[in-house]
């Protein structure tokens, strides 16, 4: 068997195991970056990286593995074109949530329209953004997620919880700001 016939194998497995989770890597790249465009030239460049690094995965989690290289791909391109977003603005009275207790901005959560937690998760700062979404939107458990992340399981768990007490309060504000509008 010759070098073609390896890379038409490489190319084969890679297909099986990797393209799968193309639209998952396109969406996290989507919120990362905020743009489509932008996404596209990171997924693309992600995708250019797995194949040539392909021959390192050793059958792990191809999406897992697929979405690490995307994350670090992302966080890389946000960190040349987009230096103001390296630092989350952190405001306590709004990221901080001292009640565990269901509230009505929790229950705001509950029946927000998917616009509303669409506006909400952009304004999350990224490294709320990118666990949320991963454990929300893409299902990845949290075990996953600190694999992608490179971080301890306590750390998810809690940017998870903490990015949630954000999302239900940006959308509780959105919706009194609605109400005081038609007021």
């Amino acid at each position: 068997m010759g070098p073609s016939a390896d890379s038409g194998a490489k190319m084969a497995r890679f297909e099986a195991v990797v393209l799968p989770h193309f639209d998952a890597a396109y969406n996290l790249a989507r919120w990362m970056t905020r743009s489509a465009s932008d996404a596209e030239d990171v997924t693309q460049e992600a995708m250019l990286r797995a194949f040539r690094f392909f021959d390192t995965f050793r059958g792990e989690n191809g999406r897992v593995w697929l979405l690490t290289i995307v994350r670090n791909t992302c966080l890389t391109w946000i960190r040349r074109h987009l230096p103001q977003q390296n630092s989350a603005e952190f405001d306590e009275r709004l990221h901080t949530d001292l009640q565990a207790s269901p509230t009505p901005e929790s229950e705001y959560l509950r029946q927000a329209t998917a616009e509303q937690v669409r506006r909400a998760i952009e304004h999350l700062p990224p490294e709320f953004r990118e666990v949320v979404l991963m454990r929300d939107l893409e299902q990845l458990s949290y075990k996953e997620i600190a694999t992608v992340t490179q971080s301890p399981l306590g750390t998810v768990m809690s940017r998870i919880s903490r990015a949630r007490s954000m999302l239900r309060k940006l959308i509780a504000a959105e919706r009194r700001s609605e109400v005081k509008q038609h007021d």
